[in-house]
């Protein structure tokens, strides 16, 4: 599992290809996953929120396992990329080579792609969470709900960038197609929703 240093910072600042933006990305869902199990922990144990408990417990768990898979994501987004740039690197003078470069490409493209909605999706999921915490978690740590969902906001929007990029490369225009579709659906959910949930609270806090 990645662990996020000055030295990670160092290596995304540098002009290396990885980490780069997909990595980032994922690292913004697991800081709002982590926010959100922070929320949980300001929760648990409040007589106030008894009654939610229960709920708050499991939606910890969930972003725990969540914030773990973001963290093994940041890995896998630098590790597809290497098919990817040796397959550019192919050579193409021949009928054959051509025809070779084809096939890895498209296989190479396809992988790409996998991470960064893997990424989107399962930053849903955690913006789905934080949307229930923000009705169901501390009134003290509302707050840290609103810098979640804009971390997770990021993330998935972020994410869906290098799917765009990548799938602008495949011949498979049609499988293109479906992947920006689903890239497209995952924005405009996670977007609406944590949208919605970063301006109620914004609203609450400036009225008290």
């Amino acid at each position: 599992m990645t662990v996020i240093n000055k030295d990670w910072f160092e290596e995304l600042s540098s002009g290396a290809p990885v980490p780069g933006g997909g990595g980032a990305s994922a690292m913004g869902g697991a800081a709002a996953a982590s926010l959100g199990m922070m929320v949980g922990n300001l929760t648990v144990g409040k007589k106030k929120y008894a009654a939610v408990e229960a709920d708050v417990k499991e939606y910890m768990l969930k972003l725990e396992k969540l914030r773990d898979e973001m963290l093994v994501l940041i890995e896998k987004d630098a590790e597809c990329f290497k098919p990817l740039a040796a397959a550019y690197s192919l050579p193409s003078s021949t009928d054959e080579e051509k025809a070779e470069k084809e096939k890895v490409m498209a296989e190479a493209l396809l992988t790409a792609c996998s991470v960064p909605l893997e990424i989107m999706e399962k930053g849903l999921e955690i913006c789905l969470i934080l949307e229930e915490l923000a009705v169901k978690g501390s009134v003290m740590a509302i707050s840290d709900v609103a810098v979640g969902v804009e971390f997770v906001r990021t993330a998935v929007l972020g994410a869906s960038m290098n799917v765009y990029i990548n799938t602008k490369s495949m011949n498979d225009r049609e499988t293109a197609e479906k992947y920006n579709a689903h890239a497209d659906e995952l924005n405009k959910t996670v977007a609406e929703k944590s949208d919605a949930v970063f301006d109620k609270i914004k609203e609450t806090l400036k009225c008290r």
